[in-house]
């Protein structure tokens, strides 16, 4: 199977599952023997078409009388491939993005062909005219342009202003750098990059973290050896921060409440050196699947997975733990580089979550010991989903209290304070809230 139908495969999956990409990549990639360079083209086809498709579908709207929400599936994405391939693929000859584009769709709605052919060649004709956007709206001109909802356009506009915005815009349009958390269990991070380096990987130390290594051209990653060998996770460097805030002794009682995927689970667990207990727990039973084969891959011994509901009390848990962390479900508005479906989340959708983060923080407080440490974090940027969660809990539970965080510089504007806001415009990684608390009676 060629890139171009792979894409268009894992495009359809997304549209019509409301799959994250991500996902939808590693279910149509897992068994696939294919080139590299078929591989790149087609990630390159699903991150494009998803992160510029309200752009993508503006195109199409000027051009065609059948408005998007009118056209089949197939036609759609088909319509949105070959448009990106001609707005934003210098690599890919015009010719070849209509002629390989008007194929794909005889092969699935042949009698749409002529009607594909003829949207795609009026783009080329008229290329700097059908590319121009013009809603006669600053906000909606800048949704347009970047693809988001014109809510969050308005919100980020309002709260950080306009430069930041912009900033913001142009940073999550970036491709996300691919980062390794080293498992010292078994490995140095020296060893590893030597054995990276023997299979033709670029890698590189990250100064902020130790254990962190930033790699290039790193392929087809679940079938590579040393990943197989448990010596390296995938995570990125906002989310080690977080076990590096923690800083958690050896020996201690650990319980993670919302843990799934595990990345920070088996951060912990091996910050601690394979020590004392580490309680894993998610509400999903294929999430605790997942903490269980990483936490196993990397041979950790001191993990429990536990299937319970944060939003529900445990009372064999009370003030039984060193360490809580309190990872929330939230918005995911710091990690748009990364799944770019994050942009098209309506406004109703969030409202409801900081009721929901605010309860599982309030369960998970009654679990720390007298002395212990409480950890917030979301990988969003929304101060409603953050700080103002932070600051109720605080106003509503004076035996906890903020303390400076000084394992890590990274957010010299707010760590004495007690948390940490990171930007991807600013810090160059994933968005993150990450808030240190003790309990003091």
């Amino acid at each position: 199977m060629k890139a171009r139908e792979i894409a268009f495969k894992v495009l359809c999956d997304i549209e019509d599952n409301n799959n994250y990409s991500n996902i939808a990549i590693n279910k149509h990639f897992k068994n696939l023997d294919i080139a590299n360079q078929d591989r790149g083209l087609a990630t390159e086809l699903v991150y494009g078409v998803i992160e510029n498709q309200y752009y993508l579908d503006y195109i199409i709207n000027k051009l065609s009388k059948i408005k998007t929400q009118k056209l089949s599936t197939y036609v759609k994405i088909l319509l949105r491939m070959g448009i990106y391939q001609i707005a934003f693929l210098d690599s890919i000859s015009e010719y070849a993005a209509v002629n390989e584009t008007v194929n794909l769709v005889k092969k699935y709605d042949k009698r749409s062909s002529g009607f594909v052919n003829a949207i795609l060649r009026n783009v080329i004709r008229n290329k700097d005219e059908v590319l121009d956007i013009d809603t006669g709206n600053e906000i909606m001109d800048i949704a347009t342009k970047y693809s988001y909802s014109p809510w969050i356009i308005k919100d980020w506009t309002k709260n950080f202003g306009k430069e930041f915005t912009q900033d913001l815009l142009e940073a999550n349009s970036e491709k996300p750098n691919l980062y390794l958390r080293v498992n010292t269990i078994k490995i140095s991070r020296d060893e590893l990059i030597s054995k990276l380096q023997q299979q033709g990987i670029k890698a590189f130390k990250v100064n902020i973290i130790e254990e962190a290594i930033k790699v290039e051209n790193l392929k087809n990653i679940e079938n590579n050896e040393l990943f197989k060998e448990g010596l390296f996770t995938i995570q990125d460097i906002s989310s080690m921060i977080v076990g590096k805030v923690m800083n958690p002794n050896e020996n201690s009682m650990v319980l993670d409440v919302c843990s799934a995927p595990g990345g920070k689970t088996t951060h912990v667990a091996t910050l601690m050196n394979n020590t004392g207990k580490v309680v894993a727990r998610d509400v999903f039973e294929h999430k605790l699947k997942l903490i269980n084969d990483t936490v196993n891959r990397l041979g950790l011994t001191n993990v429990d997975v536990e299937n319970f509901d944060a939003s529900q009390i445990d009372a064999d848990s009370l003030d039984r733990f060193d360490y809580v962390l309190t990872d929330v479900p939230c918005s995911g508005l710091g990690i748009i580089r990364r799944k770019p479906e994050i942009k098209y989340k309506e406004k109703a959708d969030l409202k409801d979550l900081p009721e929901i983060q605010y309860t599982i923080l309030e369960n998970a407080s009654k679990y720390v010991k007298i002395g212990g440490t409480l950890i917030y974090s979301t990988c969003t940027i929304q101060d409603k989903e953050n700080i103002e969660v932070i600051q109720k809990f605080i106003n509503e539970y004076d035996n906890f209290e903020l303390v400076p965080i000084n394992e890590i510089n990274i957010d010299l504007d707010n760590q004495d304070k007690g948390y940490l806001k990171i930007y991807p415009n600013i810090h160059g990684m994933d968005g993150f809230f990450i808030s240190k608390l003790r309990r003091v009676r």
